[in-house]
């Protein structure tokens, strides 16, 4: 049976996320900030007669647990098939560049950036014993420098000093790791599971927690034929699934 770590899995995206990759046959450790929230999470996960879950609390933003998270999966298994960089962070309602704290944006970024650099380097050994590993990290189409710079695009009014920013260098990220593993079986993609209604906008957003999460879900379960370093976005790239960088 595959294995599958998704951070902030506790609610919204990243716990649609959980639900069908249980129902597709993996192992879910549910990452949560709040440990009595991630249980509670799997307890309703249970109900629905999905049983192969557990909760793992970690909180990317916090080096040491992510240290403990790391070490107490490491106690459960030998061996992890994904690793979905779910949690993330928003920031202050506004963000204009040139008054926007500089600790906000820090905290955007410690999350959004610096939290799944630590998480993926935490984890990259148990991936490697995996015959076919998969790493997601979940962006934002707003995350695109060449749109953000298209005036013509949809969502080119919505700038942010943050957590646009955040999900840029996310994005850069992703492109920099899935080079260093291209020789590798490992396919490392960006994932922006689109505008979706969710407590992260208050659920202004017109998508379902459902199709956000297949989106997500696509990329986990890749074959080994499937594409790495990409930026999959239906949102920004609908005649081919692919956003601009």
């Amino acid at each position: 049976m595959k294995t599958v770590l998704i951070t902030g899995a506790n609610k919204s995206i990243g716990f649609e996320t959980a639900r069908q990759l249980l129902q597709q046959g993996y192992y879910v450790y549910l990452g949560s900030r709040d440990l009595a929230k991630g249980q509670q999470a799997v307890d309703q996960l249970k109900a629905e007669g999905l049983s192969e879950v557990e909760p793992i609390q970690i909180d990317v933003a916090d080096s040491a647990s992510i240290a403990a998270a790391r070490e107490t999966l490491g106690q459960k298994t030998q061996v992890l098939d994904v690793l979905i960089n779910n949690a993330g962070i928003l920031g202050a309602p506004s963000q204009p560049a040139l008054t926007s704290s500089v600790s906000m944006i820090k905290e955007v970024f410690d999350t959004n950036v610096f939290g799944v650099i630590e998480v993926t380097q935490a984890f990259i050994d148990l991936l490697r014993e995996s015959p076919e590993p998969r790493i997601v990290n979940v962006t934002s189409g707003l995350g695109s420098l060449t749109l953000h710079n298209d005036p013509s695009w949809k969502y080119y009014p919505v700038k942010g000093a943050a957590y646009q920013p955040s999900k840029a260098a996310l994005n850069a990220y992703t492109i920099m790791l899935a080079y260093e593993l291209r020789d590798t079986p490992f396919k490392v993609n960006a994932v922006d599971p689109g505008y979706t209604a969710t407590d992260f906008n208050h659920h202004s957003g017109p998508g379902s927690v459902q199709d956000a999460a297949a989106r997500v879900v696509k990329a986990a379960v890749l074959g080994p034929d499937g594409p790495t370093s990409q930026f999959f976005s239906e949102d920004n790239g609908p005649e081919t699934g692919i956003s601009p960088w």
